[in-house]
Order: structure tokens, then sequence, then C-alpha cells
């Protein structure tokens, strides 16, 4: 019989080497399906590149991209580290959003440095109190906090799905059902295509790399990841840490909202998240709950995003190609993290033995 057993941790060196190899895999894979397709794998894959760093603009869509995508992983990171497995970054997402139009709904006329600083402020709030919700009965009650999480999901997608189709439709969007744009001064300042969010990330991702590595709460949140009894022997607060944790994860998925409404839609309507809430679960497992690694898969996935928009425009292919060549990289590199994990053992037979 074949077990599969854990690996003691792999040298730096051999998991680049698993890890190129698994990309080159991918894409010698992928080629076929892009030749079927009509199309030339060699310049499908440098339109690739193209498409996310042929221009000023190119790049800076490549960072729209990035920036929700890392301030979701590192939220789910956070969660993660504790083993409270937060499933509803969308609903957060979603949450988050609702707050920072709630802003400015009720005060439409503050001016630009105040208003992003309250939508900011709400986001967090919002995005945070949907997480405390399922951590608090998680605490209290040992719920399962997986199937929790995931259902406040469809939870968020039903209220907002709601006020874009009623409570707050534009009445003068014609019928349509649309939530009205923001006005001026709740959007966030560009240049150059690049909007202030990316400022706000970097400060995020340091605050972060602190938080994780070098603070108390950190710290807790790790021991109690690794093992509830060493917290509880140490004297550990568990409720309190479970909350702070989710208070920090969720906020985290909720400023995202402010700043995908803010900076990119312009609007809150239901479209918004694009699945990215639970791409950031890949990124935060793939990058092992590390901040740098976080940072760097979530630069990578973003290259994937915007090279597979671009490429359905520049090669004239179907999206579903592009979706599949996504989705066998993806593939390939979720199996070089099994095989840097993992091996196979088989059992000697009685013969092998004697």
């Amino acid at each position: 019989m074949i077990h599969i057993v854990k690996k003691e941790v792999p040298k730096t060196r051999d998991k680049m080497i698993i890890r190129v190899a698994a990309i080159l895999a991918a894409l010698l894979v992928a080629s076929i399906i892009v030749i079927f397709a009509g199309a030339n794998p060699l310049q499908l894959y440098f339109g690739i590149l193209q498409g996310c760093f042929g221009s000023v603009h190119r790049f800076a869509a490549t960072m729209e991209k990035m920036v929700p995508l890392l301030v979701l992983s590192l939220g789910v990171m956070v969660a993660f580290k504790m083993q409270f497995w937060n499933i509803g970054a969308e609903g957060q997402f979603l949450m988050g959003a609702v707050g920072a139009t709630l802003v400015v709904r009720l005060l439409p006329n503050l001016p630009l440095p105040i208003m992003l600083l309250c939508m900011m402020i709400l986001a967090f709030v919002f995005g945070a109190v949907w997480l405390m919700i399922p951590a608090f009965f998680k605490a209290r009650f040992g719920t399962n906090e997986t199937l929790f999480t995931l259902m406040l999901n469809y939870i968020a997608l039903t209220l907002v799905t709601a006020l874009q189709y009623d409570f707050w439709k534009d009445p003068a969007a014609s019928g349509m059902p649309k939530i009205a744009n923001l006005p001026d001064n709740a959007l966030l300042p560009t240049v150059s295509g690049f909007n202030l969010s990316i400022f706000f990330v970097v400060i995020i991702v340091l605050v972060m790399y602190f938080f994780m590595n070098k603070s108390k709460k950190g710290f807790e949140i790790a021991v109690l990841g690794e093992s509830e009894n060493t917290a509880r022997y140490i004297g550990l607060n568990i409720t309190k840490t479970i909350m702070i944790a989710a208070l920090v994860s969720g906020g985290l998925c909720g400023l995202v909202g402010m700043f995908q409404i803010s900076g990119v839609s312009g609007a809150l309507s239901v479209e918004i998240t694009g699945g990215l809430g639970f791409t950031a679960i890949i990124v935060a497992w793939l990058s092992g709950l590390k901040v740098p690694f976080v940072v760097t898969n979530a630069f990578f996935f973003a290259i994937l995003l915007q090279g597979a928009s671009y490429i359905q425009t520049a090669f004239q292919i179907p999206s579903s190609v592009a979706e599949m060549i996504q989705a066998i990289i993806l593939f390939f590199i979720l199996g070089s993290e099994f095989l840097l994990r993992y091996r196979f053992v088989r059992d000697q037979t009685e013969s092998e033995v004697a």
C-alpha cells in the first residue's frame, strides 16, 4: 500500500528549482491548448508580459489588480495564521464597500481628505464586524468558521443586490439597477493611471510585517495557531486573541472594498469583487503565511490576471482559453507545493522484509 507522508522542510534552492520547473511544465502543457486555439504559444506568452509591462498604462492596470489581491491576501493570512479558516473575504470585501458608500450617502459634501479617511475607517469597521461575528461564535460556542464565513458571503451579496436593485438604486439611471457613481470628492486621486491606494498598500504591508513578526499580538496569534493547549498554558486569553485576529483580518478585507469603489469601479455593485476573495486564499496559502511571499505571489497572480485580459483582445482568443491557461499554471503550482511538502512511501511486503 502507498502512503503519503510529510517531508522534512526542503532547502530554499530545491524549492526554487521545483517551482520554476512547475511553471515551465505548465507553460508547455498550456502551449498545446494555445496551438489548438490557432495562436503561437511563444507570441502569446510574450503578449502576456507585454500586456503587463508594455506601457505605463498597462503596468498601472497590473498594479490595479495587485492592490486588492494583496490586501485581501494579507487579511486572509492573519486569520489562517491562527488556523481560523476565513473563507469569507468576498463578503468582508462587499461589506467594506457598503460602509464606504454609506459615508458618501450620509455626508456627501465632506472635503476629499476627510471623506477618504471616513470611508476607509467605516470600510475597515464593516469588514471587521462581518468577520468578528463568526469569530465570536467560534470562541464562545466552537462553531465551524469555514461554513459560517462562507455563508456570510451570500448574505453580503444579497444585501448589496438589494441595495443595487432597490434601496440605493439611482433614480437617474433610466430604470437600470445601478447605484449612483461616487462624487469627485470620494474618488482616490490618480497620477498616470496609478491611484493613491498603492501608497496605502505600501503602508499596510510594512505595518503587517511588523505586526506579524515583531509585535506581541502577532506572536500570540502564531502560538494559538500552533497549539491552543500551549496558548492556554502560557496564559493567553483565547477569546481576545481570536477577536483581535478577526478584527485585523476582516478589517483589511473590508478596506479593499473602499479601494475598489473609490479607485477602480467608481460605484458599489455586486460585481466589484470579481472572485478576488477566493483567489486571495490561494495566494495566502502558497505564500506560507509570510508577508514578503504574499507580496511576491500577489504580484505574480496580478500578472496572470492582467496578461490573460490583454491576450483575449490582442490575439482574439476566447476568454475560456485565457482562463484555461491560468488554471493550468495554478494547477501545476499547487502540484509543486504538494511535492515540496509530501512524498509517497510504499509499504514493504513480507517477501521484501524476508
